[in-house]
């Protein structure tokens, strides 16, 4: 039967891989620091969290925000064929570096099936669908051949399609160009800030900006290039993000909204939001 990746984190399917092989510095984001390759005193003895449910109040905000995009049961299951690190110690170190190349691949793949669905020109969707099956044989392969992929490739053409994708989609809105008073909206702008509340920013492309603690309630995001831009504490509330491109869960988490904000189908309503 052909293995197809889920893109969603099934926790229940994974070693604790992200609480183990990530390291994180003391911060507002985290309650201490913790180094790469060892695992976090919160990890309970079946690999699930002992404060799951108080992350947050904890002082553990980065961790409701992390998302493997499905790397994590991957690498558990299939890669090391549900063989925990714990009860095969050697094979730590080697899961641990798949699991960072599998959670780089997962998020190409979901930035590539939107593509791939809202692309106008079916030579773009193509390419998209081609890029898809490379990478899915590369993320699904031996634990050497995940290792000896060449990501820097795959981002380029992964990032260049994307881009395509994000021109044809944003063309029919005649934001090009579109102009605030605080010095215009385009990829990598610093909105830190920027009180933008109920602006039509249909088509803008906002690709790498900094929103962080931006006004972004009550306007209209459609067909906006949200490809790698910081949320973080960016207040959606009400704000329609349903139509927004390359919008990813772990940038909502880091957003502050309410039950009102319009997400992307795939996307869900962040706990913390409620």
């Amino acid at each position: 039967m052909t293995f197809s990746p889920t893109l969603r984190p099934d926790c229940s399917k994974c070693f604790a891989v992200c609480c183990t092989a990530l390291g994180f510095a003391r911060s507002a984001d985290f309650a201490i620091d913790k180094p790469a390759a060892s695992a976090c005193p919160n990890m309970a003895s079946d690999f699930s969290c002992t404060i799951h449910q108080r992350l947050r109040p904890r002082g553990f905000s980065g961790c409701t925000v992390f998302d493997c995009f499905g790397a994590g049961q991957v690498v558990s299951q299939r890669t090391f064929g549900g063989t925990s690190w714990v009860k095969d110690p050697e094979s730590k170190s080697s899961m641990f570096a798949v699991f960072k190349v599998v959670k780089q691949l997962h998020e190409m793949l979901w930035y590539l099936s939107e593509a791939e669905q809202r692309a106008f020109d079916p030579e773009l969707a193509a390419t998209a669908r081609q890029l898809t099956m490379d990478i899915e044989t590369t993320s699904q392969g031996e634990a050497s051949a995940v290792l000896a992929a060449d990501v820097g490739r795959l981002h380029a053409e992964v990032r260049a399609l994307l881009m395509e994708v994000s021109e044809e989609v944003r063309a029919s809105y005649g934001a090009e160009g579109r102009k605030m008073p605080d010095g215009g909206i385009h990829p990598g702008a610093d909105l830190m800030g920027a009180n933008l509340a109920k602006k039509q920013l249909s088509g803008s492309d906002l690709r790498g900006a900094y929103l962080i603690g931006a006004n972004l309630e009550h306007s209209d995001l459609t067909a906006v290039d949200l490809l790698g831009a910081d949320l973080r504490d960016t207040r959606l509330h009400g704000a329609n993000l349903s139509g927004s491109l390359y919008l990813t869960q772990p940038q909502i988490n880091a957003a502050r909204g309410n039950r009102e904000t319009q997400l992307p189908e795939r996307l869900t309503t962040p706990a913390h939001w409620i």
